[in-house]
C-alpha cells in the first residue's frame, strides 16, 4: 500500500536573479504561472493527500487561482523572507493524518511521479529522508585567486533535487534546532543531516531543472512548446 504524505511548496522567494518585479513562482510559463506546473507535478503522484503552499503577501488571491484545478486539497501560508522560514510556516499548517511530508521547489515544475515515487519508497523502506540526487558530469576545479588550484574527484559528489521527502516528526525537529541554533540552509536535506539523522540518497532526474536565471526560463518555456 502506497504511503500517504502531505506536500509544501515554498513559492515565497522573490527570485532576484530573474531581474523581475513578480515572485519567481508566478513567471509565466505555458498556459500559467511556474507554480501551477509545480503544483501539478506534486498531485500527479498518487500519495499525495494534501498540499501546503508559502507564498508571499499580496499574492494569495493569484496562487488561488493557480492552485484551483488540483485534485487534492491546498492550503495558502504566508511564507517569510528566506526559503527555510517559509517551509516552517508550511510545517505548522499541515493538516492531520500523513507522518510523511514532501517539501518540493515551486522552481522545478518538471519533476515526475517516478522521482516522487522514490523518496517515498524510501521512507515506506525506514528511511527517516530521502533526496533525489543525479550524478556530476562536469570536471569540478577549485579556483583560488583567479587561477586553477586543484581538481576534485567526482566519484562521491551529486546534485540534489527536489522533491525531499522526510518523516514529519524529523523534519520538524531538525527545523526547531536550526532554529534555535540561528543557521540558514539552502535545502531541508541538508538541515536534517546537520540534526543528525541519515539522509537517503535516490537516483534523480536530469530533466528536473530548476529554473533560476532568465536562460533557465527560456529553456522550460522551449520545452514546454516542444512538448505542446
Amino acid at each position: 500500500m502506497e504511503p500517504s504524505a502531505v506536500a509544501i511548496v515554498p513559492a515565497a522567494g522573490a527570485g532576484d536573479r530573474m531581474g523581475t518585479d513578480a515572485p519567481k513562482a508566478f513567471l509565466t510559463l505555458g498556459s500559467g504561472p511556474i507554480l501551477a506546473l509545480a503544483a501539478s507535478a506534486v498531485c500527479a503522484c498518487p500519495a499525495i493527500s494534501a498540499l501546503v503552499v508559502a507564498v508571499p503577501d499580496g499574492w494569495q488571491e493569484r496562487a488561488e487561482l493557480a492552485l484551483g484545478h488540483q485534485r487534492v486539497r491546498s492550503t495558502i501560508v504566508l511564507g517569510g523572507p528566506s526559503r527555510q522560514a517559509s517551509v516552517r510556516a508550511a510545517l505548522d499548517a499541515i493538516p492531520a493524518g500523513p507522518d510523511i511530508v514532501v517539501v518540493h521547489d515551486a522552481a522545478r515544475p518538471f519533476a515526475s511521479a517516478d522521482v516522487f515515487g522514490r523518496v517515498l519508497d524510501a521512507i515506506a523502506d525506514g528511511a527517516e529522508a530521502a533526496v533525489p540526487v543525479v550524478p556530476v558530469l562536469d570536471t569540478v576545479v577549485r579556483v583560488r585567486a583567479d587561477a586553477l588550484a586543484g581538481t576534485e574527484p567526482r566519484d562521491e559528489l551529486s546534485l540534489a533535487q527536489t522533491p525531499q521527502a522526510f518523516r514529519i516528526g524529523t523534519l520538524r525537529e531538525a527545523h526547531g534546532k536550526a532554529e534555535a541554533s540561528g543557521l540558514s540552509f539552502t535545502d531541508d536535506a541538508s538541515m536534517v543531516r546537520w540534526a543528525g539523522f541519515e539522509v537517503r540518497a535516490v537516483p534523480g532526474d536530469p530533466a528536473n531543472r530548476k529554473i533560476t536565471t532568465p536562460a533557465d526560463l527560456a529553456e522550460a518555456r522551449r520545452r514546454i512548446g516542444a512538448d505542446a
